[in-house]
């Protein structure tokens, strides 16, 4: 999977878990720019992905993480 193809997915994780198929990710996009972007839904997102991408994110991953890049390089990083 290249690095468009893990974009593309991150991209329709997002749509579907806000239910909004207009989301248009960069890799700035962070939970300023989408209003139900919260806690909660970090979490929604973060087993999603994990799922998709049959990865583990720990705490110490997913602590600094600020945005839609940062989100991409965890899981360029965990996929080797």
């Amino acid at each position: 999977m290249n690095e468009q193809q893990i974009f593309d997915a991150v991209q329709n994780i997002f749509r579907e878990n806000f239910d909004d198929d207009s989301i248009a990710l960069t890799r700035e996009t962070s939970p300023d720019d989408i209003e139900d972007w919260d806690s909660l839904e970090q979490i929604n997102l973060l087993t999603a992905i994990e799922k998709q991408f049959s990865i583990k994110f720990t705490l110490d991953d997913v602590r600094d993480l600020s945005n839609v890049g940062d989100i991409l390089d965890m899981i360029a990083h965990l996929r080797g």
